[in-house]
């Protein structure tokens, strides 16, 4: 991997000890810098989980990913960075029932000076923690992004909530970033998938977070939410351009996906 690169994508500074302090830092730089989105799904360009290819995408063509992508490259420049990851499986908590395996997957990261200090570190959920989260705490964290809280379940897994919601099940046994390809392929083909409904891109900001939801675009910021109607087409395209820094070719369309 060219680190220097990816340092350079997310506008991260070069040096630094691998401590908790740089993995604030360049969890703060991953959210800013680099969408949460699916519109290749959208688009009909099947995702790749290859290491290769996530680093064309996310730092050579500037584009963003979702969990499988975003987290799945992360985790490559954190062990280049001298940190220690695991990957985890997790489910995400839906209306009425928890997601299938693999529905997410989230990062374990600990320094190489701290191995007891354990953080979970997720910038791949879309609007999530804006810093990695302590994973031994059993009490309220506060974080830009919410009051968020780990809550030990009977079978030893971990519930993740934001505001008293529950986000997600974190099982913490260690995985391979291949043991997701079946969910991934089934999030990106499937009718039941949220992510085959609609498209979405959305960053956090210096002021909030902003977000192109099917063809709405949405800013909120401290002093409230604004909802701006994008034309298909061009002004769309500009859009995703001005926003994120992405690219697509004049005439993109973007359809509902079919399986194969």
């Amino acid at each position: 991997m060219d680190v220097d690169a990816y340092l350079d994508r997310i506008a991260a500074a070069r040096t630094g000890t691998p401590d908790a302090a740089r993995l604030r830092a360049l969890h703060h730089a991953h959210l800013t810098a680099v969408p949460f989105e699916n519109l290749d799904i959208h688009r009909g360009v099947r995702v790749s989980l290859d290491g290769d290819d996530l680093f064309d995408k996310i730092v050579r063509r500037e584009r963003g990913g979702f969990c499988y992508e975003l987290n799945g490259l992360f985790a490559l420049l954190l062990e280049e960075l001298g940190y220690t990851v695991t990957r985890a499986q997790a489910r995400v908590f839906g209306a009425e029932r928890l997601g299938p395996p693999y529905d997410h997957l989230a990062l374990i990261v600990s320094a190489p000076g701290a191995p007891g200090e354990r953080w979970l570190v997720d910038v791949g959920f879309g609007d999530h923690s804006t810093y990695p989260l302590d994973l031994a705490a059993r009490g309220d964290q506060d974080d830009p992004g919410g009051r968020f809280l780990l809550t030990d379940t009977a079978d030893g897994d971990l519930d993740v909530l934001r505001d008293g919601k529950p986000q997600y099940r974190l099982e913490t046994r260690p995985r391979d970033l291949t043991d997701f390809a079946a969910t991934c392929w089934f999030q990106q083909t499937a009718p039941e998938s949220h992510f085959t409904r609609k498209t979405v891109c959305t960053r956090l900001t210096s002021g909030g977070r902003v977000t192109i939801s099917d063809r709405t675009l949405i800013t909120t910021t401290a002093a409230g939410r604004t909802e701006t109607p994008l034309e298909p087409g061009e002004a769309l395209l500009a859009a995703y351009r001005e926003h994120f820094g992405i690219d697509l070719p004049r005439g993109t369309a973007f359809r509902p996906p079919q399986l194969p």
